[in-house]
């Protein structure tokens, strides 16, 4: 059997057919039932004429049916490409016209969003309807629906591919517009999981949290290391996000054994004061990667929960799931103390270099680029934007091997760990998505209502980490108002890239080359939000029982 990302679950199905496998609130498989279930439903999509290598949409909630549909696409010899089911019906669009997807496999409440994004497209993919009923959209016509399975053989297809061979594609922010495509090979994400379960000491007696959502590539460590391992996928309910209280009470009632997960939820549970002194009794591990950790959040869950190991890992999304790692053998001394990335995790190597590709010294920021055995191949269909992010090393050779510009500064310490130092571009991270500012930029291009717009991101001690601030001018003689522009940008942006604050300019400031002086705008937001505080302490001063 050839090693794939799907093959160590199916021998997990051999071995322990009725030990539970994915478990949601409303729903659970056996590892017998999840391999059965995509089994069949890799049949029909070969039977549907999917091929080696065609892509696969997957647009649906998280729940079993999800993780069955995936692994059914891996097993067709083909690529699963992980969709946003509450995103704007545009960006769809546009990632289904990229990435060129043979078929999609729904369910839930997508009906309206495809028949949106079916509008754009001038060629439908196929539709396979993972749901009891069919979707409720009149226009939306199904290849399949899950009353057509059950017919279908339950035996493993024979499968093609190889190591080397594209599992996944990732879509990323683009700062041009369009979103990035990036491709993770069965072999990139297999190298990540030999390295992480070995350091983690995953095994069948584990209970793993299933937190990011299924676009994001984090997913594919929760997925196939927990699956892989024989242990529990346990699914959390997007909704719970939102509810500090109820997240806390699925680690407890799951009884979880590993949290994985950005670091910003971590931050909010520690904000609304939700994880006890000794809580989550059989937690053995907690791991954070997608963006910084803040120190005080770290030091009060590493406070409240002695008997747990806590990681921070780091790598984008172009080196499989994660590049460097670091576990603390102690809880912070103050809240300043900057936490590693770490070193490099088996296999992968993290370079600190100036400007022509040489080593800086120890101490020295520089810029972060990485190489070894997790680089993907590139962007899908875009060998342009794959030749500026993936250079030749060393510079001006011919060897085949390649470093990934990462855009991240950061500096090597003497004891040989690194550390994270702030951003190259325009580029942030808000609860662990990756945002081009370029990118929300552009659909700001796209409203006929402003003359002229910009974007800046502050950084803040909320939530979220960042602020995505916007600098308008209307054109000339229209009345415009935030609240009348989020909602047009929300056609075409996810929620998490919406602006949250807002400011009407006359013109933008511009620097003596002509070009939006971005520092100033970002001044100017600063003191907005200083002024925004000052005038909420005043408020809490001058009322009854405040302080």
């Amino acid at each position: 059997m050839r090693r794939l990302l799907q093959t160590a679950i199916t021998q997990q199905a051999g071995i322990r057919p009725e030990a539970a496998a994915v478990l949601s609130p409303d729903d659970s498989l056996t590892y017998g039932e999840l391999e059965t279930a995509s089994n069949r439903l890799a049949h029909m999509l070969r039977e549907l004429g999917c091929r080696r290598g065609d892509r696969v949409g997957l647009l649906m909630p998280k729940v079993p049916a999800a993780i069955v549909g995936l692994l059914a696409v891996l097993k067709a010899d083909a690529v699963y490409v992980p969709l946003d089911p509450a995103g704007p019906p545009a960006r769809l669009a546009r990632m289904l016209e990229v990435s060129g997807c043979h078929s999609i496999l729904a369910a839930g409440r997508t009906g309206a969003l495809l028949r949106a994004a079916f509008a754009n497209l001038p060629h439908r993919p196929l539709l396979g309807w993972l749901d009891a009923a069919p979707p409720p959209e009149p226009g939306i016509v199904c290849a399949f629906t899950t009353a057509d399975l059950p017919a279908l053989p339950a035996r493993l297809p024979h499968a093609i591919n190889r190591g080397t061979d594209l599992a996944q594609i990732f879509f990323t922010s683009g700062s041009t517009g369009v979103p990035k495509g990036v491709t993770i090979t069965h072999y990139g994400v297999l190298q990540f999981l030999e390295w992480a379960s070995s350091y983690f000491g995953l095994s069948s007696s584990d209970r793993a949290s299933q937190h990011p959502p299924l676009h994001f590539d984090l997913s594919t460590f929760d997925i196939f290391g927990t699956l892989s391992a024989g242990a529990q996928l346990h699914l959390m309910p997007p909704a719970f996000n939102v509810l500090p209280h109820k997240l806390a009470q699925f680690i407890r009632t799951a009884r979880l054994t590993q949290w994985f997960s950005v670091p910003s939820v971590l931050n909010l549970l520690a904000k609304f004061d939700v994880v006890h002194q000794g809580d989550f009794p059989e937690l053995r591990r907690v791991i954070c990667c997608g963006e910084v950790i803040p120190t005080p959040t770290l030091m009060h869950w590493m406070r409240c929960l002695p008997h747990v190991r806590f990681t921070n890992l780091y790598g984008p999304t172009e080196t499989t799931i994660a590049s460097s790692h670091y576990t603390l053998s102690h809880c912070p001394r103050h809240e300043h103390e900057a936490i590693p990335i770490g070193t490099a995790c088996a296999g992968e190597e993290l370079l600190v270099l100036d400007e022509g590709l040489r080593p800086v010294s120890d101490g020295e920021t520089g810029e972060l680029y990485i190489r070894g055995v997790g680089l993907s191949p590139g962007y899908w269909s875009d060998p342009e934007r794959t030749r500026s992010a993936f250079l030749a090393f060393p510079p001006g050779t011919d060897t085949g091997e390649r470093i990934y510009r990462t855009g991240d500064l950061a500096r090597r310490s003497a004891d040989e760990l690194i550390y994270f130092a702030g951003r190259r571009d325009q580029q942030i991270k808000i609860r662990g998505y990756r945002i081009e500012l370029g990118e929300v930029e552009t659909a700001l291009g796209g409203l006929p209502e402003l003359r002229e717009s910009a974007v800046v991101a502050l950084e803040s001690q909320g939530f979220a980490g960042w602020m995505i601030c916007c600098a308008y001018v209307p054109v000339s003689g229209r009345s415009v108002n935030p609240r009348q522009l989020r909602p047009r940008l929300a056609r075409v942006l996810p929620a998490y890239m919406l602006p949250t604050r807002w400011m009407r300019c006359a013109t933008l400031p511009t620097n003596p080359n002509g070009k939006v002086d971005r520092p100033e705008l970002r001044r100017r937001f600063r003191q907005a939000e200083q002024q925004f505080s000052e005038a909420e302490a005043i408020t809490a001063a001058s009322t009854p029982g405040g302080r």
